[in-house]
């Protein structure tokens, strides 16, 4: 390869209008490290110099050739902005994003192809199932090939735990596997295959990659709900009616801003009924509730959608959290009457302060962990579950402080029961948290190892929703 590129390069140097010392000198500010008469006997082909010190002598020279390029043109009387690129990053950037507003969903796949084949290099896209398992391989068309990656056991689902760039140069195919993330939610990884094994270390090819695979998460987010084609591929078996109700209903199960991050996640992923969680995040106030509606299937889910509508309104009108809680009872009891209830715990944080107001209705007591363990259950604001008559209803008040978690959760959770009938329990969660927040991992990762934990000791078959909401404050 250097033999072929060498006129290129003794060309080019004769076009650029530098002595030897100067081109020498432009090479060494770069980090050259041949000296001056190896770089001339290089230039007149009568001895080699490795790869590396020829590329930074290539582009000592093209920075002149682009310096007599610019000297040469004619002046205008204003700055010109330079036109659109045809190769690099931005045109790879502005070749998905122009396309992809018109484009079916499943398309977008070949769209990131397209956009990588301007990289240099070759894309993948693999989209997380929807039990965050196996990281999917998407083809150029959207449909799901049969290459199924395990998050807990690949180099790809080590990229989608860490949420870092992995590189891997198994059976000598260098490649990059770089996260997919809409904001701090999760989507997947991009596999990113180059020629040499050199360009793993590339930094500004790992920047471009990452420039590509952010702008892919946003394009994944807002593009998904058009169609089927990409939601498709993630399913492993049928959803059932009353789960296809309550995943629309919910937000990202990932949030974050420079102060708060949220995660969340419902079990059974095909067949959830009756949980479901929300947050809202300000520069102020961040908001956060978890629901259980009684009973079990598309009843129970038609109560959590209700619950969440009756909260959703009310905080968005920017109501106290008393009156959230009032606006909840007011659509369970009046859309489903007859004693019909719904289980939950809303809470506001001051941002600033740190303070949290929040109400428990019969709901299992959020969890506070401070210094990687459990300090206490918060057991203030109680009252009777959504839905029923309240009187005398309280606001419980906690003082948050920096590196503070919140653990919120369904009794799915502590009431999940092994062959032998022993529960997961309050003791065991306090563990695991514990566990995950001494080992350094962040809420989304927490939250899926948790509930993986739980259906792993209930034999992979939950008896009841088991649902998780982890909250982390920090000072920005």
């Amino acid at each position: 390869m250097q033999d072929a590129q060498h006129p290129a390069l003794a060309a080019g140097y004769a076009h650029a209008d530098l002595s030897l010392e100067q081109l020498w000198v432009r090479y060494f500010a770069l980090g050259g490290t041949a000296d001056l008469m190896e770089v001339d006997a290089y230039l007149h082909g009568l001895a080699p110099v490795p790869s590396a010190q020829h590329d930074l002598l290539a582009h000592a020279v093209n920075e002149r050739l682009d310096e007599l390029l610019t000297r040469h043109r004619v002046p205008y009387t204003r700055t010109i902005r330079a036109g659109r690129p045809a190769t690099g990053p931005l045109a790879a950037v502005l070749a998905l994003l122009e396309v992809a507003g018109t484009a079916p969903p499943e398309r977008i796949p070949g769209l990131v192809v397209a956009a990588g084949r301007m990289l240099g290099v070759e894309v993948t896209v693999h989209r997380i199932d929807h039990e965050q398992r196996c990281l999917v391989r998407l083809g150029a068309t959207g449909t799901a090939g049969r290459r199924r990656l395990g998050v807990e056991s690949t180099m790809a689902g080590r990229a989608f735990r860490t949420v870092q760039v992995v590189s891997s140069d198994r059976d000598g195919r260098p490649r990059l596997w770089v996260p997919v993330v809409d904001g701090a939610d999760r989507l997947g990884v991009l596999e990113v295959r180059v020629e040499n094994g050199a360009d793993l270390d590339d930094p500004a090819l790992r920047d471009q990659c990452r420039w590509l695979a952010s702008l892919l998460g946003h394009v994944l987010a807002s593009m998904e709900v058009y169609g089927d084609g990409l939601e498709r591929p993630r399913r492993t078996r049928p959803m059932s009616p009353s789960a296809e109700l309550i995943w629309q209903q919910l937000p990202p199960l990932t949030a974050a801003t420079e102060s708060f991050v949220l995660a969340g996640r419902l079990e059974p992923t095909y067949d959830v009924g009756g949980d479901a969680f929300d947050y809202a995040l300000s520069e102020q106030v961040v908001s956060l509730g978890i629901f259980d509606a009684v009973g079990h299937g598309l009843h129970a889910a038609l109560m959590a959608g209700a619950a969440l509508a009756g909260y959703r309104s009310a905080r968005r009108d920017g109501r106290s959290v008393f009156d959230q809680a009032r606006a909840i009872d007011d659509v369970v009891s009046a859309s489903f009457p007859g004693s019909q209830f719904v289980t939950g715990v809303i809470g506001e944080v001051d941002v600033d302060s740190g303070r949290l107001r929040y109400v428990n209705a019969g709901h299992p007591s959020p969890l506070l962990l401070r210094g990687g363990r459990v300090v206490k259950e918060l057991d203030g604001g109680r009252r009777v579950p959504f839905g029923l008559e309240a009187r005398g209803l309280t606001i419980g008040e906690e003082m948050l402080q920096p590196g503070d978690w919140l653990a919120l959760h369904t009794d799915g959770i502590t009431e999940a029961r092994d062959a032998g009938g022993t529960w997961f329990g309050e003791r065991r969660l306090a563990e695991f948290l514990t566990r995950a927040i001494g080992a350094g991992q962040p809420p989304a990762e927490t939250v899926r190892r948790l509930t993986a934990a739980v259906l792993e000791h209930q034999g992979g078959l939950l008896q009841d929703d088991a649902s998780v909401l982890l909250a982390r404050w920090k000072l920005p």
